[in-house]
C-alpha cells in the first residue's frame, strides 16, 4: 500500500508492491491531500445538565473506538463536545501520531466526542474512509503522522488540524480499487478477531489447567494427574529452600544500557513486561564491567525482587534457558538440581503464597529469605517432566496464535 517504486530508466512509479490482478493495467495511483478527499463536520452539542450522554474515546495503536461510561451534562462541565455522525473518519489530534485514528459506524451515531476529535466525511465514496483508516495502520502512515506532529518527543508531540488536513498520501484513482482493498483488509480484521478469541480461550484453558495440575493449598496431590502417575501416591512435602538455593543478581542499572554494549542482560522490569514463562531471547545490553556482573549458566528461575502489586511477583517468575546472560539486580535467582521448568510453572501457580510474604508499602519487596520456608509438594522427576512438557506445549501454542500468520499477512498486504 502506497509504495513509490522505481520503473525502467529509474522513473518512480506510484504503484503498490502487491495489486489485485484486475487493476494491474489501471495505471499509477495519485497523490492527494486529505482536505481534497474529506470535509470536516462538526455538530456542537448544547449540553443539558440533566441529560445523560454517551461519550466515545479513541484507543491508540489502531485499536479503534471505545465507549465511555454514560455521563450527565453536569458531569461534562464546560467540556466542548460534538455529535458523532455515522461513517465518519475521526482522529484524536493530540495523540494522532500514536495511531489514535478510527472510523465511526452506525453504533456511534448520536454519541458525543471531545472537540479534540475532529470528524471528517468523504465528498463522494465511502470506501475512502476505510482505505484511510487502514493506511494509518501501516508504517508509512505512522511515519507520516510522526513527521507532521511538531513539538518534542513522546506525549509532548501534537498534530494540529491544519497539519493533518494538508497531509499527502497515495490513493488508487478508481473507487473500485479502493473498495477492493478496504473489503480485503476488513475480512482479514474479522479473521484476526476470531483468532484473538481462540487465543483468549487457550489462555483461559492454561490458567484452569495450572490450578488442577498442582496441589491446592492444604492438598497432597493435584486434582488432575496423568494416568501413569495416579497410583504413585502423594507428592512429597518439602519447602522451596530444600529443593534449591537462591542468590541475587548484580548491577546492570538502566544508565548502563546501550544498544551496542557487549553484554546481554536481563533486568527485573523486563520480567513484568517482556517475558512469558520461558526466556528464549534478551532485549537489553549493558556496558558494566563483566567482573561486576553475575552470569547465568542456563536453567535458572528468575523471581522479581521489587514490584508494585504483591500478586504479580509469583506470576512473573521466568525460566532462563540461556547461559552467559548477566542477571540484573533486583532479581532473585533460584537454582535447583530438579526440573527448573516444572518449578517455574509451580512458582507461578503459588502467586498468592508469594504475595503473603511481600514486604513494603509504596515499593514492594520480595526477599528470597522469605521464600525459602514456603511449603510445597514435590512429585517424582518423571512427573515433573510430564507436567512441564504439557504446559510448555500449551505456551508454544499460545505464542503461535499470537504470532499468527494472519497478522503477518495483513502487514504484508499493507506494504508495511
Amino acid at each position: 500500500m502506497n509504495h513509490e517504486r522505481h520503473g525502467k530508466h529509474g522513473k518512480i512509479r506510484k504503484v503498490p508492491k502487491l495489486r489485485f490482478p484486475e487493476f494491474l493495467d489501471k495505471g499509477e495511483w495519485e497523490k492527494q491531500k486529505f482536505n481534497n478527499l474529506l470535509r470536516k463536520i462538526s455538530s456542537p452539542v448544547k449540553v443539558e445538565p440533566d441529560e445523560v450522554y454517551q461519550e466515545i474515546g479513541i484507543r491508540s495503536h489502531g485499536k479503534g473506538i471505545f465507549h465511555k461510561e454514560p455521563i450527565n451534562g453536569k458531569g461534562l462541565g464546560n467540556k466542548r463536545v460534538f455529535w458523532v455522525e455515522e461513517n465518519a473518519f475521526i482522529v484524536n489530534i493530540v495523540f494522532a501520531w500514536e495511531l489514535a485514528v478510527a472510523s465511526t459506524t452506525e453504533t456511534e451515531k448520536g454519541m458525543i466526542a471531545s472537540h479534540r476529535f475532529p470528524m471528517y466525511q468523504v465528498y463522494d465514496n465511502r470506501a475512502v474512509v476505510s482505505y484511510i483508516k487502514y493506511f494509518f495502520l501501516t508504517n508509512k502512515g505512522k511515519e507520516l503522522l510522526w513527521i507532521a506532529s511538531p513539538g518534542g518527543a513522546g506525549r509532548n508531540k501534537t498534530l494540529g488540524q491544519k497539519e493533518f488536513e494538508n497531509l499527502e498520501f497515495l490513493i488508487p484513482r478508481f473507487v473500485e480499487e479502493q473498495q477492493r482493498i478496504a473489503d480485503c483488509l476488513t475480512s482479514l480484521d474479522e479473521l484476526i478477531t476470531a483468532e484473538a478469541g481462540k487465543l483468549e480461550a487457550y489462555k483461559a484453558h492454561k490458567k484452569g489447567l495450572m490450578q488442577k495440575l498442582f496441589p491446592a493449598e492444604g492438598k497432597t496431590v493435584p486434582e488432575w494427574r496423568f494416568p501413569e502417575f495416579r497410583s504413585k501416591g502423594e507428592w512429597e512435602e518439602t519447602t522451596i529452600g530444600n529443593i534449591g538455593s537462591f542468590y541475587y543478581g548484580k548491577s546492570a542499572p538502566k544508565w548502563s544500557l546501550e544498544e551496542d554494549a557487549p553484554t546481554r542482560c536481563v533486568r527485573y522490569g523486563e520480567l513484568y513486561t517482556k517475558f512469558g514463562a520461558i526466556i528464549t531471547e534478551t532485549y537489553s545490553r549493558t556496558n558494566i564491567d563483566p567482573n561486576n556482573l553475575r552470569f547465568s549458566k542456563g536453567g535458572e528461575i528468575l523471581v522479581p525482587r521489587v514490584g508494585e502489586k504483591p500478586e504479580d511477583f509469583g506470576k512473573c517468575c521466568c525460566y532462563l534457558s540461556l547461559g552467559n546472560i548477566a542477571i540484573g539486580e533486583m532479581i532473585s535467582v533460584f537454582e535447583t538440581a530438579q526440573n527448573p521448568l516444572f518449578y517455574t510453572y509451580y512458582f507461578r501457580n503459588l502467586y498468592r503464597q508469594f504475595a503473603k510474604v511481600v514486604e513494603g508499602q509504596n515499593v514492594k519487596n520480595l526477599y528470597y529469605v522469605e521464600l525459602k520456608p514456603l511449603p510445597i509438594r514435590r512429585p517424582s522427576l518423571p512427573e515433573q517432566q510430564k507436567i512441564a512438557n504439557c504446559l510448555t506445549a500449551l505456551d508454544e501454542l499460545i505464542l503461535t496464535r499470537q504470532l499468527n500468520r494472519v497478522t503477518m499477512l495483513r502487514t504484508q498486504s499493507l506494504g508495511a
